[in-house]
């Protein structure tokens, strides 16, 4: 940790820290993570993002956590260690890990049928376009929990396409932060799929439902069940689907014009409560908060002597779950990647433009976002900005980065 970062962190204890040690003793260049910070520093300079905050942990102890730039460009307050950011889809991870824990419980199997817990899903059809038309049939099988924790459901995003299907998504309220989790599970249901179950890997909605159905096994909101599951045992005190005014002052924005498009850039209010809690996108959290779940991952299940989750059913979730005969669509799985329940899985060393380890597993946040981590090398990262625009470009450079610097 740098002296700066040791300082901030001094000041704001309120999620326990990890274990710490100097990168040397990790196997992790201390010149390399600087010329890291330093790339940060030239982009931020650039006004490439307002800021950032990058942790680095090998073999359990964080080799590197610092800050850099500002919570907002309009603001004077710089980027802290303790910054609330919106973690978008870093949200799917924490929900699967959720619903495993409800399969380790006994109350539901993979193979379980999505409609046998949200009833309005009995009856979906597949969309498919002929003759310019769309042609509504019945699915080759039904969808199971372990297509949703895949993406293979047939449900999509409404930003991943302008098919007939897509439209139906974006002309409705599907988007809305004031209906309920169930209603939101119910419109999603009225929807055609846009594939048969199993057939192809679509990017979507899948970890909302998966979010209502822990609400339907558990009778508990999915905030109440996370709180009581995970956060709280992990003491992620900083995690959830608001923040509190008393926060105002530690929050993360993006610019409000995208400044490589000129677009205007609009994300949701942290201090907001919303009625829908959403299980694919809805979490606010810190760094530090992230990294004792990436931690808890790590260490098989536990983290503090609390058992999350099992070690074999973890790694049934980081193992690839697409195979050779699924089809992915969109560019979120670079080349050599396939998907597990709920992480991407890199599945050969090479192939992908940027480094990794086969076994490597993570995901990111449409806001800037990321995490990853590489059980061949114990090393773990977690990355947070909110530079919507430019969040594929910042998850490659501090993988290129952080990899630069492992011994």
């Amino acid at each position: 940790m740098t002296a700066t970062a040791a300082a901030q962190a001094a000041t704001a204890p309120k999620t326990p820290l990890l274990p710490e040690a100097r990168p040397e003793t990790l196997g992790l260049s201390r010149p390399r993570l600087q010329a890291m910070s330093d790339a940060f520093k030239r982009e931020i300079d650039k006004g490439t993002i307002p800021g950032v905050t990058v942790l680095v942990a090998r073999r359990g102890q964080v080799g590197w956590f610092e800050a850099l730039g500002k919570q907002s460009r309009t603001g004077a307050a710089p980027m802290a260690l303790d910054s609330i950011f919106r973690i978008f889809s870093m949200t799917k991870p924490i929900v699967s890990v959720g619903i495993m824990a409800l399969v380790e419980d006994g109350h539901l199997l993979l193979a379980d049928p999505v409609a046998k817990f949200i009833p309005e899903f009995a009856d979906q059809k597949v969309g498919v376009v002929s003759g310019g038309k769309l042609e509504l049939v019945p699915p080759k099988r039904p969808m199971t929990v372990q297509d949703l924790l895949r993406h293979t459901s047939g449900l999509t995003y409404e930003h991943q396409g302008d098919g007939p299907v897509h439209k139906l998504y974006q002309e409705s309220r599907v988007r809305s932060r004031k209906i309920t989790n169930a209603e939101h599970a119910a419109l999603v249901a009225s929807f055609p799929l846009v594939c048969h179950p199993g057939d192809e890997f679509n990017y979507s909605r899948s970890t909302d439902i998966l979010g209502r159905i822990i609400e339907v096994i558990s009778g508990k909101s999915l905030g109440a069940f996370l709180t009581e599951r995970i956060l709280a045992p992990l003491q992620m005190t900083e995690t959830a689907f608001s923040t509190s005014e008393a926060n105002a002052g530690r929050l993360a924005q993006p610019f409000e014009a995208d400044p490589w498009t000129g677009d205007k850039v609009a994300l949701f209010n942290m201090l907001e409560q919303p009625v829908m809690e959403s299980g694919g996108g809805g979490l606010v959290s810190t760094t530090m908060d992230y990294a004792r779940f990436a931690l808890m991952l790590r260490n098989g299940g536990t983290l503090d002597g609390n058992r999350i989750i099992g070690r074999k059913t973890l790694e049934l979730m980081t193992s690839d779950h697409l195979g050779p005969h699924v089809v992915t669509n969109g560019t979120l799985l670079s080349p050599g990647h396939g998907f597990g329940l709920g992480f991407a899985v890199r599945r050969e060393a090479g192939i992908a433009p940027f480094p990794g380890s086969v076994g490597q597993y993570f995901w990111s946040g449409i806001a800037g976002t990321f995490f990853w981590i590489d059980p061949k090398e114990d090393l773990f990262t977690v990355f947070m900005s909110q530079g919507p625009g430019q969040r594929d470009f910042t998850r490659t450079l501090v993988r290129d980065l952080v990899y630069a610097a492992v011994d």
